[in-house]
C-alpha cells in the first residue's frame, strides 16, 4: 500500500474529526509530519491521518500534547505506555494499603505497571508473607520460653 500525498488539508481534517486549525497546530509543533508541498498545493499521505488519530487518541485519553509528543517520538510507539517522566507539579495517585498496625505497602499503581488485580495480589501476598513472618516469630517465642522452662524443670 503506497503512502502517496493525496489529501487537501480539509479532507484529513474530516477525516481526523479536526479543526483545520488545529491540523495546522499539530505540524507546526511537530506532533504531524510536514505535508509535501506548500500553501494550496501541499498534499498530505495516509500517515498524516494516523498521526492525527494518535494525537487525537492520546488526548482523549488526558494526555498533554507535551507527553504526546515524547511518545510519539518514540521508535516503539505502539508498545505499551511507559510511566511519565516525574516532574515538579506531577500530579499522582497512590494507593496506601495498609497490612498491618506499623506496616503499610504505598504503591502508584501506573508507574508499577500494575492492574487493579494485580495491586489485590500484591497485597494479598504481603499481607500473608507479614502473617506466615508474625506466626514464625510468635512460635519462636514460644519455643524459646519453652526451652527456658524446660530448663528450668530440670534443674530442680
Amino acid at each position: 500500500m503506497k503512502d502517496e500525498p493525496g489529501f487537501g488539508i480539509d479532507e484529513i481534517a474530516a477525516l481526523a474529526e479536526l479543526p483545520r486549525r488545529t491540523v495546522r497546530y499539530y505540524i507546526q509543533t511537530g506532533l504531524v509530519d510536514p505535508p509535501e508541498g506548500t500553501g494550496r498545493g501541499a498534499r498530505y499521505a495516509r500517515r498524516h491521518v494516523e498521526q492525527l488519530l494518535q494525537v487525537r487518541k492520546w488526548q482523549l485519553a488526558g494526555l498533554s500534547l507535551e507527553r504526546i509528543a515524547e511518545i510519539m517520538r518514540r521508535p516503539d510507539a505502539d508498545a505499551p505506555l511507559p510511566p511519565a517522566p516525574r516532574r515538579p507539579g506531577t500530579v499522582e495517585v497512590w494507593s496506601h494499603l495498609v497490612v498491618a498496625d506499623g506496616v503499610e505497602l504505598v504503591i502508584e499503581p501506573g508507574r508499577a505497571r500494575l492492574s487493579p488485580e494485580q495491586v489485590r495480589a500484591l497485597f494479598r501476598a504481603v499481607a500473608g508473607f507479614h502473617a506466615g513472618i508474625r506466626g514464625q516469630r510468635a512460635t519462636a517465642a514460644r519455643g524459646t520460653q519453652d526451652r527456658a522452662g524446660d530448663g528450668a524443670d530440670t534443674e530442680d
